[in-house]
Parts: structure tokens; C-alpha cells; sequence
């Protein structure tokens, strides 16, 4: 009832909240087009929609419009890791193709032939070279590297061990941050996550993925995805162990590990 007396009709019952339903649809390319048409008008500046544009069409086998995303991502920023996975996944998998038979082939062929010198990336370079050297460049960032290992592992995948090193390799190093107090610990809990499901799930290798769990866990004791020691996870399987009490955490950590710990706010003088 409303606040004037009314009644309130009834809400309508939601009979498909996990959108399951939604989910359901005859040609699910052909629902994913819709929405990149709106995107592509709308949002035509947005890394995220080329994105979208460039898996879109190579699931398509558009391949010369998987192309044209190609560039648009490399216009925008050609440093990204995103736009490395997609330069590099494009050009392996046209490399695979055989001897062009058919006019849209040998069309494809040519426009390729003369497009991929006019990529800095690539000027004569191979696409473990171009990777190498990416890496290179990008040394001391996370995804950047990240990146680089699972282009690594695409080129070659007899070479999985050292695509994991150089993951395991990175530094989360002290940097200064606007608004922080001091020097905090550069990574984000977002690329840690997304680290963590790239060795899970396309590296595909149970221990590395438990160690960086382990790893990241201590850099984000709060976090409950990688189950930190003050997380609510943990508080959970405290209470569960100890017949449903909850004892208080006592132990006192280094402030820089804990990255955001109240006590860091003791020296704050107002």
C-alpha cells in the first residue's frame, strides 16, 4: 500500500531471472550483430566495441571486416594487450589458411598482402618475433605480459612452461598513486583476477593457477575471489571449522602487503 492509502497492483512476477531465456536464441551471431550495429553507431571511439567487432566477425569468418576491427584497435592504442591478442590470433589464423581458390579468397589474399607491411607491429617480423618484442617493450606490466604468454602459448604450445614463467616472472612493484597516503602496490584485484583465469582456463594448469591464488591472496587479504586472509571467504571457513564461531584475526601484517589496511590511516594528521 502506498503512502496515499492506494493499494499497489501486484509486481509482475520475473519468470526468468536468471535470463536463461534470453540466452536461448535461434542464431545468437545474428543477436550479437544487432548489438554491435547500435555500438558501432554510438560508441564508434570505444575499444570495446572493435573488440566485440573483431570476435564477432572471426567467429563469423568475416574476414576482412575482423580485419577492419583489427585496425580500428591498433588506431586507438596499438600498446594495448588487448590489441596485441588480437593482431597476433588474426595473423596466425589467416596464416593457416591454404592457396586461395575462389575470388573472395584470392581477394582476401591480396588485401592482406599489401595491408600487413603498412603494420609497424609487424614490419618484417614474424609473429613470434612481433610477441618477443611487445614483451619487450612491456616488461614491467602485468597484463602486457599476461598477453604476451598467451600469444606465446598460441604460436607455439609446446612452449606452455615458459608462457607460465613469464607470468610467474612479473614484479608487483611499489608505485606512487594519486590519492593514496604512500607508494602502494601497483596491481589492480581486476587484472590479478583476470591473470588467474587465463591460467585456469586457457593456460590450463592447476598449480600455476593455485600459486598465483596464493600469491595474490597475500596481496589482497580482503579479496573473497582469491580467499585472503580477512576476507569474508576465510570468515566463513573460521566459523565452519570452529563450530560456528568466528575468532577475530590478531595477527598484525605489513602495512604495504595489506594494501589498505585501517591502520594505515594511524599517521593521518588532520
Amino acid at each position: 500500500m502506498s503512502k496515499s492509502g492506494k493499494r499497489q497492483p501486484p509486481k509482475p512476477v520475473d519468470l526468468d531471472p536468471h535470463g536463461e531465456k534470453l540466452l536461448q536464441v535461434e542464431d545468437p551471431l545474428l543477436e550479437a550483430t544487432k548489438y554491435l550495429k547500435l555500438l558501432q553507431k554510438n560508441s564508434s571511439q570505444s575499444m570495446e566495441t572493435h573488440l566485440l567487432s573483431f570476435e564477432l566477425n572471426m567467429r563469423k569468418q568475416k574476414i576482412l571486416l575482423a580485419f577492419q576491427a583489427l585496425k580500428q584497435l591498433l588506431k586507438l592504442n596499438p600498446d594495448s594487450p588487448d590489441s596485441h591478442r588480437c593482431l597476433i590470433r588474426f595473423f596466425h589464423k589467416v596464416s593457416g589458411f591454404g592457396a586461395p581458390v575462389t575470388d573472395s579468397e584470392k581477394l582476401i589474399s591480396n588485401v592482406l598482402e599489401v595491408e600487413r607491411p603498412n603494420l609497424s607491429q609487424l614490419h618484417e617480423r614474424t609473429l613470434v618475433e612481433a610477441n618477443r618484442s611487445f614483451l619487450q617493450k612491456h616488461k614491467d606490466s602485468l597484463m602486457h605480459r599476461a598477453a604476451a604468454a598467451e600469444m606465446l602459448y598460441v604460436l607455439e604450445p609446446d612452449k606452455k612452461i615458459e608462457a607460465i614463467k613469464l607470468i610467474d616472472d612479473s614484479a608487483n612493484k611499489m608505485v606512487a598513486k594519486d590519492g593514496a597516503l604512500g607508494p602502494v602496490l601497483e596491481w589492480s584485484l581486476k587484472d590479478c583476477i583476470a591473470v588467474h583465469k587465463l591460467l585456469e582456463t586457457v593456460l590450463i594448469d592447476p598449480d600455476a593457477s593455485s600459486r598465483w591464488k596464493a600469491r595474490c591472496a597475500e596481496y589482497f587479504p580482503f579479496s573473497t575471489y582469491f580467499e585472503g586472509i580477512h576476507s569474508s571467504a576465510m570468515s566463513h571457513l573460521e566459523s565452519l571449522e570452529n563450530g560456528g564461531i568466528v575468532h577475530a584475526e590478531t595477527e598484525t601484517r605489513d602495512a604495504n602487503i595489506l594494501n589498505g589496511k585501517l591502520h594505515s590511516f594511524k599517521q593521518l594528521a588532520i
